[in-house]
């Protein structure tokens, strides 16, 4: 997996609510994911409804471990070879103070504040030419599911080379403890959730509602893309 997703190009890994409502919803999204050069199996919910519905059992490969994988490679631990794309600058404080104890080279510039981006396709001319200029190995999306998707479609049409492009979300806050420690063992018993709803649940709560809509949408559709909504 790790491989594969080093080898250039976008990788994605959606979430349950981003299948349940972004796939339908959002036009630009779904071309997205669709048209990832690699696209992973993160929600443990939408294996357990295949599992349930077709008897087929997926192999899970989530954000989590895609990112502990990725961090384990020793070849990224080079001045500029990683990229990332933070969503608030007190991320972005919190993880590079966390990447530099793992011995990551990076500073302020290897780093972008995402602005808020407008529902529909993105296009980011600062951030194109920050990475055209410092040309990275691999860019690093830590921002928003449902945004990222869109933005790194964006990326890998417009920049002049080809990068591998990840879209990790909030998967470096686990490492990091800007959110509940998501041990190894509850990762693959499919349990993130769980501890995320419980250390905070007025925050989480919503996601997860939106997460059980999956299951009649996956029952009707099973491998056929769901028809969605003209909206951009």
């Amino acid at each position: 997996m790790t491989s594969a997703a080093f080898a250039g190009g976008l990788v994605v890994a959606p979430s349950g609510p981003g299948l349940a409502l972004d796939l339908l919803e959002s036009a630009a999204y779904c071309e997205a994911v669709t048209s990832a050069d690699l696209a992973i199996t993160d929600s443990g919910w939408m294996i357990l409804l295949w599992r349930c519905f077709t008897g087929e059992k997926l192999p899970r490969h989530s954000g989590l471990k895609l990112i502990r994988a990725v961090l384990d490679r020793n070849d990224i631990k080079q001045p500029q070879a990683l990229f990332w794309v933070m969503p608030s600058p007190e991320e972005r404080d919190r993880n590079l103070a966390w990447l530099q104890t793992q011995g990551f080279p990076v500073t302020e510039a290897d780093t972008y504040i995402a602005p808020h981006y407008a529902p529909g396709p993105i296009h980011d001319a600062a951030l194109l030419a920050r990475l055209a200029e410092k040309r990275p190995r691999v860019v690093m999306l830590a921002i928003g599911g449902g945004v990222q998707e869109r933005l790194g479609s964006s990326l890998r049409e417009h920049l002049p080379y080809r990068p591998a492009i990840l879209c990790l979300g909030a998967a470096i806050a686990f490492l990091t403890g800007g959110q509940a420690n998501i041990p190894p063992w509850a990762d693959r018993l499919f349990l993130g959730w769980l501890l995320r709803l419980i250390s905070s649940p007025r925050k989480f709560w919503k996601r997860y509602w939106i997460a059980l809509r999956l299951a009649p949408i996956l029952y009707r559709y099973r491998e056929r893309l769901p028809s969605h909504k003209t909206h951009p």
